[in-house]
C-alpha cells in the first residue's frame, strides 16, 4: 500500500484531536514512505508554563524507544567483525553468565532482568560485575521478559569490546551522524537548548496491563526488582538533567526528534540507504520469541532488539500497535512515545511528546494515529 494524502490527513486530525481531547503538550509526528518524509508537525510548547512553542525539530528524551537504535548499534558493531546473531555472547563477552547468542540476548530471553548485586545506574563497571555474576531467573529456551533497564549494559558492553567505545558514541559516529539524524545517545552540549521538557503522568490502569501494574507495586516480584535494576536514576526529574541526556544511557537515554527516529526506521527496513549489512535489517525485523512476558505480565514479541505484535494460535494479531503488517516492528518509550518501520508497505512511524502517560505500551495518542495512518 502507499500512504495517500487522505490518511495523511487523517493523522494529522488525530494529532490535533490529541491537544483538544487528550492533555497533550508538546508533541512531533513524523511519517516516512520509501524514502521520503511525508509529514512532519509538531505543536505545543515545551514547558507547561509555555516559555518554549514546540516545533518540529524540538528534541525529547524517548526512554526506552532508545532500545531499536541501541540493537542496532550493537548488531552493526558484530557485522563489522564478522558476527550476527547466532555468534555466542561469550565470543565477545567471556564472563556473560549465561550460555546464549547474540539474537537471545536482544530478544530478552537471558533472565537477566534483575540484579541481585546492587549496582547503580551511572556506574557501567558495577553494573557489569553484576551482570557477570547474577544466577538467570531463566534461560534461553524457557521463555523471555522484558530486560527494562539492564538491556543497557547487555548492549553497551558488548559494543565497547568490539570497538573501544561506549555504544551511545559508537551510534553517534557511526549511524546518526553520517545518516544526518537528529537523534542522539549521548546528547552534545551544543544541542541542550533545543530539549523539551518532560512532565510526568497519572497511571491509568485497565485491561491486561492491570496485572503488571500488581506486580510492579509487589515488592520483590520480578516485575517491581526488574524496574530497580540498576538502582537509581528513577525519577522524571533526572531525565530533566542536562547529566541524563550527555550520559548516553543506550536502555533509556536518547534524546532525539521524531523525524530522526522515522528515518532511522527507514534505514531499519532498508527504504533508504545506510550503514546496515541486509543481515542486520533481516535480525532487526525478524520474530525471535513471542508468549508471555515473565516481567510485563502479557503477550509480547521481540525480534532482534525490537518489538514486535504477538500473534495469537491462528497468525493473527493479538493488538496492533505497530500497524496491521505482520512483520512491522519498532519499539515504545515509557510514558507515550512510538516509533516503528512496515517493511511490506515501506512506511516508518514516530512519535514524541513531553506530557507522559504511565503506560509500559503505547497508548491511544499514538496508537490512534497508526490506526488512521492505515485507514482503520
Amino acid at each position: 500500500m502507499g500512504v495517500s494524502p487522505a490518511a495523511l490527513g487523517d493523522v494529522l486530525e488525530q494529532f490535533h484531536e490529541n491537544f483538544r481531547d487528550n492533555g497533550e503538550l508538546g508533541a512531533s509526528v513524523s511519517v516516512w514512505w520509501r524514502g521520503t518524509e511525508l509529514l512532519n508537525e509538531g505543536r505545543g510548547w515545551c514547558e507547561r508554563d509555555h516559555r518554549r512553542p514546540w516545533i518540529a525539530d524540538t528534541l525529547v528524551p524517548v526512554y526506552s524507544a532508545t532500545k531499536g537504535p541501541s540493537a542496532a548499534a550493537l548488531l552493526l558493531a558484530l557485522d563489522e567483525h564478522g558476527l550476527g546473531v547466532e555468534t555466542p555472547v561469550r565470543e565477545v563477552w567471556a564472563e556473560f553468565p549465561v550460555k546464549a547468542n547474540f539474537g537471545e540476548l536482544l530478544s530478552h530471553q537471558c533472565g537477566l532482568a534483575a540484579l541481585d548485586r546492587p549496582a547503580d545506574a551511572w556506574d557501567h563497571a558495577a553494573i557489569v560485575g553484576a551482570i557477570e555474576a547474577q544466577q538467570p531467573a531463566w534461560l534461553p529456551g524457557e521463555g523471555h521478559g522484558y530486560h527494562p533497564r539492564t538491556f543497557g549494559t547487555l548492549v553497551d558492553e558488548p559494543v565497547r569490546r568490539l570497538t573501544g567505545m561506549p555504544l551511545g558514541r559508537f551510534w553517534n559516529e557511526r549511524v546518526a551522524a553520517p545518516l544526518g539524524l537528529e537523534f542522539w545517545i549521548g546528547l552534545p552540549k551544543s544541542e541542550y537548548f533545543r530539549v523539551a521538557e518532560l512532565h510526568p503522568g497519572r497511571a491509568k490502569v485497565g485491561g491486561t496491563e492491570s496485572v503488571f501494574y500488581k506486580e510492579f507495586a509487589r515488592e520483590g516480584s520480578l516485575s517491581f526488582r526488574a524496574f530497580r535494576s540498576p538502582t537509581g536514576f528513577r525519577s522524571v526529574r533526572e531525565m530533566n538533567d542536562p547529566k541524563a541526556w550527555q550520559a548516553g544511557f543506550p536502555a533509556k537515554g536518547g534524546v532525539g526528534t521524531a523525524s530522526a527516529l522515522a528515518k532511522f526506521y527507514q534505514v531499519a527496513i532498508g527504504a533508504l540507504p545506510g550503514p546496515f549489512s541486509e543481515r542486520v535489517i533481516t535480525a532487526l525485523g525478524t520474530r525471535r520469541i513471542q508468549g508471555e512476558d515473565r516481567v510485563l505480565m502479557q503477550p509480547t514479541a521481540f525480534s532482534a532488539g525490537c518489538q514486535m505484535d504477538p500473534l495469537d494460535d491462528g497468525g493473527r494479531k493479538v493488538r496492533g500497535l505497530y500497524g496491521p503488517e505482520l512483520g512491522a516492528f519498532g519499539h515504545p518509550g515509557a510514558g507515550g512515545s512510538h516509533a516503528f518501520g512496515d517493511p511490506e508497505n515501506g512506511i516508518s512511524f514516530a512519535y514524541t511528546m513531553n506530557q507522559m502517560e504511565l503506560s509500559v505500551l503505547p497508548g491511544r495518542k499514538s496508537t490512534a494515529m497508526v490506526d488512521r495512518l492505515y485507514g482503520e
